[in-house]
């Protein structure tokens, strides 16, 4: 029997992927703030949680690496924090102990789990990953730009079981409406390329408030386009939009 695949999304990009026993959390974001809100039910509380075996990180923006609400929680600090040095120098200097410090196409063992750094773009550093354990293997794509380099992750990684792909592309008003996150056709484009058995959307529900949305940041809410797309590019794939909290098990 092969290992089971199961991704729950907590909110935003924050995932709990298990791979067998193993249980890894994806870019945590507990809290908010004036100016960045989930837009969406946040479907569980750290301390409401279980065991994790690893935290990984793709970069240091508050909506992704929300360290103090980890600590708050109740997160052991010697949970092994994975992700790029821009990453692991903050969980240092908060009392993280184990830290794995990884940059594009390095990997990391924490026991029977391989986590590969992939390239990223998000307008500052960035790394994304494609964690392995157990023959299942997952490409989570934080809220990277659409990099060309992450089409060879088939020839150097492997077989993709499982994407999770931001898909809002995110754009900055004051900077001329520079896009910063992958928009929903670029992610199809990805998704056909690395041609999982599921696809599941994020990174879609988060906004800035009233005026944030009007004065700073640009974004599609609707991760239905993202469906639309794949369903044109890659109709062999399926995709889930995944509501917070629910368990999805990948075949």
């Amino acid at each position: 029997m092969s290992t089971t695949l199961a991704a729950t999304r907590l909110a935003h990009a924050c995932q709990l992927i298990e791979l067998g026993d193993l249980r890894v959390l994806t870019d945590p974001w507990f809290t908010e703030t004036a100016t960045y809100h989930q837009g969406e039910r946040l479907a569980a509380t750290l301390s409401s949680m279980d065991h994790l075996d690893a935290v990984v990180i793709s970069h240091e923006h508050y909506d992704h690496c929300d360290l103090d609400a980890l600590l708050a929680g109740g997160l052991d600090p010697a949970t092994p924090i994975v992700g790029p040095g821009t990453v692991t120098a903050i969980a240092k200097a908060k009392g993280f102990r184990e830290l794995h410090t990884i940059e594009a196409w390095e990997a990391t063992r924490i026991g029977d789990l391989t986590i590969t750094a992939t390239p990223g773009d998000h307008g500052v550093h960035e790394v994304t990953f494609v964690l392995q354990a157990g023959g299942r293997s997952v490409f989570f794509g934080g809220d990277s730009l659409r990099v060309p380099e992450l089409d060879l992750i088939p020839e150097r990684l492997g077989p993709v079981d499982l994407t999770i792909l931001p898909t809002n592309g995110l754009c900055v008003r004051p900077a001329n409406l520079r896009q910063v996150v992958m928009d929903a056709e670029e992610a199809a484009q990805l998704t056909a390329v690395l041609r999982p058995k599921l696809a599941v959307p994020q990174h879609y529900a988060f906004h800035s408030g009233r005026l944030g949305d009007r004065m700073v940041t640009k974004g599609d809410r609707d991760p239905r386009h993202y469906a639309d797309a794949v369903a044109r590019l890659a109709p062999d794939i399926d995709v889930r939009v995944v509501l917070p909290g629910v368990r999805v098990v990948v075949p």
